[in-house]
């Protein structure tokens, strides 16, 4: 799995002009999913995300977690961020995982969020979003369960 994780002060997703989702403080996750993934890349991403401290706390620096700050979570599914572009100019799709492996999996890394009580809403699997947001920082940090 893919999780590119941005430290955000508001973020929303738009399908059909409609805003379908949106947070405060927190993180947007564009996240992508691969074709070998299982259950246990869901758990591992979830413990890195849970615990990642990019808040600052009384001091300024990045030590306090999305939980600490009562932030919430902004999760799209983005099957485009396992693009291969070596070859040619139209990127190839084929590691990134078929709905019917994505959507389980994605469905149960917005769950396990959402046990560990951090809010969390999201975009609509495979439909044309619009996403906005204001990264706070900017703070970007990308996780990659294969590296």
């Amino acid at each position: 799995m893919r999780a590119v994780v941005q430290r955000v002060s508001e973020a929303s997703v738009k399908i059909n002009g409609e805003i379908t989702g949106a947070i405060a403080q927190g993180y947007m996750i564009l996240l992508g999913i691969h074709t070998e993934d299982t259950q246990a890349d869901v758990e591992y991403l979830i413990g890195k995300i849970a615990k990642l401290r990019v808040f600052e706390d009384d001091e300024g620096k990045m030590n306090r977690s999305i939980a600490a700050v009562s932030g919430s979570i902004l999760s799209i599914s983005q099957f485009t961020l396992y693009a291969e572009t070596k070859k040619g100019n139209r990127p190839s799709f084929i590691k990134a995982a078929r709905p019917e492996i994505a959507i389980p999996l994605y469905d149960a890394f917005n769950e396990g969020l959402r046990q560990l009580a951090i809010p969390v809403v999201t975009g609509e699997f495979g439909a044309d979003m619009k996403v906005s947001l204001v990264n706070d920082g900017p703070v970007t940090i990308i996780f990659d369960t294969r590296e």
